[in-house]
């Protein structure tokens, strides 16, 4: 199943609109990434900031799985909607 970018850039919004209601997550995103809540508010729409949202999600199991059951989600499209967000590209370190 391919995503589109339209259908990315929605699932990215979905993971800012969770992040923002997680009481516990978002202050530890904030820290990770030095944003204020107002830098949070400003860049909700933005594709760059919503796959750093993704990114962050997708370090810990316990955050992706928290996030998919909430969106009645399976657990790839978030994954998929990463890649397809600027920066996302797959990753060669050789």
């Amino acid at each position: 199943m391919a995503l589109s970018r339209d259908s990315a850039e929605l699932i990215g919004l979905q993971a800012v609109a969770w992040l923002a209601t997680n009481d516990e997550l978002l202050p530890v995103f904030l820290g990770a990434t030095g944003a204020s809540q107002e830098d949070f508010r400003e860049a909700l729409e933005d594709p760059v900031f919503q796959g750093a949202v993704l990114d962050f999600i997708l370090m810990d199991d316990a955050w992706i799985s928290g996030f998919c059951d909430a969106q009645a989600l399976s657990y790839e499209p978030p994954r998929m909607a990463r890649a397809m967000l600027p920066g996302g590209g797959e990753v060669n370190w050789t």
